[in-house]
C-alpha cells in the first residue's frame, strides 16, 4: 500500500502536465512502516534523457539522485520510490521502465493526455525484477 497525500497528488499531476509533451520525473520522500509505504513529500528532478528521447523517457543522474537522498535524510525521510508521466500513453509500466527500475521502491505513474493529468497509478517490481505489480493508493494513512 502506497500513502499518497492528496497535495503530493497534486504535485505529481501538475509535474507532468507542466513537463508535457515530454515526461516529468521526481522522488517520494517518506517512511516505511508495515507493509506501507507513506509519501510525505515529493521532489521534482530535471529530467536529464537527450531532448530528443524525454517525450518517452526519463534519466535521474547519480548526482541528483545523490542530491534527492542528502534532502531526504535533512528531513528525517527517505527516497521510498520515483514518480513520472506518460505523456499521451496509459499510466502502466513499459519495458524500458522494468528495465530501470528495482525492487522495493514504488514507482507512480500519471498519465497525461494532450496536456491533461488523467490516470495515476503505482507500480512495484517483483524481487526477481520480472514483473510490475500494482500498488494500491490511499490518500490517508490509515
Amino acid at each position: 500500500m502506497l500513502f499518497l497525500p492528496p497535495e503530493c497528488e497534486s504535485t505529481i499531476r501538475s509535474d507532468g502536465q507542466k513537463a508535457y509533451p515530454n515526461e516529468c520525473c521526481g522522488v517520494l520522500m517518506g517512511s516505511i512502516e508495515s507493509d506501507s509505504k507513506i509519501v510525505k513529500q515529493t521532489q521534482a528532478i530535471h529530467n536529464a534523457q537527450e531532448d530528443s528521447e524525454q517525450y518517452h523517457r526519463f534519466l535521474i543522474t547519480p548526482e541528483e539522485m545523490l542530491s534527492a537522498e542528502q534532502a531526504a535524510r535533512k528531513l528525517g525521510l527517505d527516497v521510498i520510490g520515483f514518480y513520472h508521466s506518460h505523456p499521451d500513453c496509459p499510466a502502466a509500466p513499459s519495458d524500458y521502465d522494468k528495465n530501470h527500475a528495482l525492487p522495493f521502491y514504488s514507482y507512480v505513474i500519471v498519465s497525461v493526455e494532450k496536456g491533461v493529468a488523467k490516470e495515476l497509478t503505482s507500480w512495484e517490481l517483483a524481487i526477481d525484477r520480472t514483473v510490475f505489480s500494482s500498488e494500491n493508493i490511499s490518500k490517508e494513512v490509515k
